[in-house]
């Protein structure tokens, strides 16, 4: 093989997190080179967040017009499954990549699609899905950005059958009759929901409580609106093995004498892992498990190498992953230029320091659950003299959005700096909370100042005011 090709830095993995990446290390005069498998754009585009959302969405905003008298009238029908997943097929350019494509070229990116691995200090070795052979030399950095695949439990009989992972549910062309759930984590828990929704009797099986990272109050909202929809929760309930039997249905035979669960597709969904498998981190003394990563996104002990994303292990969600790959971008520009040496200062813009402290996440079932920050126990344990104030989403704007509308929200405060270190809500269309909180706690706003911060009448943020007030101001 020729010599190594230099270029400034080579990005193995072109999902969200490598693309902005990619494009930060660009935008700052850097040449990249970004090295893609699959598609380009990654799993939210094609598999997860993209797909699951746009199935969840239709059945959503049928429940907020059945949920107001005049509206609820009108909205007499179920839905038009068929219709859902043709809208499904569009947000996901029906599994074609060209628009990302383009935006690459457009970004001034290099991009290579084939399977690459480290073959050594800087040195990268991409297999192209043409059949060409690559060898690459990272000038200033190589970013890990590949994702990260399921974590299969271990079920015995499950290598034996077919079955789905999230990627088969998220992309399903038919709605089966009945589903069975393997899982009651966030992609489980809203898939069973869509589903259900869309015609399908649904029981989902978990070994532990459903959510169980949430507050019990934000959990129970939850498994009200799943079993409303008609899902069979299962909870606290283990496997002991699985089959198909001689009609080609799935038998998830239950632990402890609580019988079979039957179905025509399972669907198992019991967490992911960082994909580093097969990226040759043993030609540099790394093992492919688990990365440790600064606050830049840089492996120990080597001053090239980077992960991003759910590569890096930290937050396996996209809209962090994108966080986390523009302030790794922004440091590699920096060091290349002679700008950054050391670890940089938390809260600037090439430290990740949100990962710790104000990571946003929703679960877009219905009712949805937002949340950011720290819990009241993560905070406990973080050595943090803490307290919480908790009520019901009962405000003149909750009333107006729908006839019953159920909610809860919790601040966790910081009871020595008197900031918000967590917050939590959840109830119908939740999210658009969300990003109030997040800004709270990123800016650590004094809650004196923060009640300045009126809400407009009548929304549902009136419930900020609430939480402030049961704080005492």
């Amino acid at each position: 093989m020729s010599e190594p090709r230099t270029v400034d830095v080579v990005i193995i993995g072109a999902g969200a997190a490598g693309e902005n990446a990619a494009e930060r290390v660009v935008q700052g005069g850097l040449t990249a080179v970004l090295i893609e498998a699959e598609l380009v754009g990654g799993e939210c585009s094609y598999w997860a967040c993209m797909p699951s959302k746009a199935l969840l969405r239709p059945g959503t905003a049928l429940l907020a017009a059945q949920s107001v008298a005049g509206s609820r009238e009108a909205a007499t029908q179920t839905l038009d499954a068929a219709a859902v997943l043709k809208r499904r097929d569009e947000f996901t350019s029906h599994w074609q990549d060209d628009s990302q494509v383009d935006w690459v070229k457009g970004a001034g990116i290099e991009l290579i699609r084939g399977h690459a691995w480290l073959t050594g200090a800087r040195t990268v070795e991409v297999a192209g899905n043409d059949g060409g052979r690559h060898l690459l030399r990272a000038r200033h950095a190589v970013v890990l950005a590949t994702g990260s695949v399921p974590t299969a439990p271990p079920l015995p009989g499950l290598d034996d059958i077919d079955y789905w992972g999230t990627r088969q549910a998220t992309s399903a062309q038919n709605i089966p009759g009945r589903l069975t759930v393997f899982g009651g984590g966030v992609s489980g828990t809203e898939l069973a929901q869509a589903f259900a929704r869309l015609g399908s009797s649904v029981t989902l099986v978990a070994r532990g409580n459903l959510l169980a990272m949430y507050p019990a109050e934000a959990r129970e909202l939850v498994k009200a609106g799943l079993r409303a929809d008609g899902v069979d929760l299962r909870l606290h309930t283990s496997a002991d093995s699985v089959r198909r039997n001689a009609d080609g249905q799935v038998e998830l035979i239950l632990s402890d004498g609580g019988g079979t669960v039957t179905s025509d597709e399972l669907l198992v969904s019991t967490g992911r892992h960082p994909a580093l498998e097969g990226l040759g981190l043993e030609s540099i003394g790394l093992e492919p498990k688990k990365l440790d990563t600064d606050t830049t996104g840089r492996v120990a002990d080597n001053d090239w190498l980077y992960a991003v994303g759910d590569a890096a292990g930290k937050v396996l969600l996209t809209h962090q992953g994108k966080y986390e790959a523009r302030a790794t971008g922004a440091a590699i520009v920096a060091r290349a230029a002679g700008k950054l040496s050391g670890d940089p200062a938390p809260w600037s813009r090439y430290a990740q320091t949100a990962d710790d402290h104000a990571v946003p996440n929703v679960i877009f079932t219905d009712p949805e659950i937002a949340s950011v920050g720290l819990s009241v126990e993560q905070a406990r344990d973080a050595g943090k003299n803490v307290s919480e104030v908790s009520l019901p989403i009962a405000v003149a704007g909750s009333s107006l959005y729908a006839d019953d509308y159920q909610g809860w929200a919790q601040l966790v405060i910081d009871d020595d700096s008197r900031t918000i270190l967590g917050a939590t809500f959840a109830g119908p269309d939740v999210a658009e909370l969300l990003h109030s909180a997040t800004i709270a706690v990123v800016g650590q706003v004094p809650l004196e100042r923060l009640w300045h911060a009126v809400p407009s009448y009548p929304t549902v943020s009136e419930v900020w005011l609430r939480l402030l007030e049961k704080c005492g101001l």
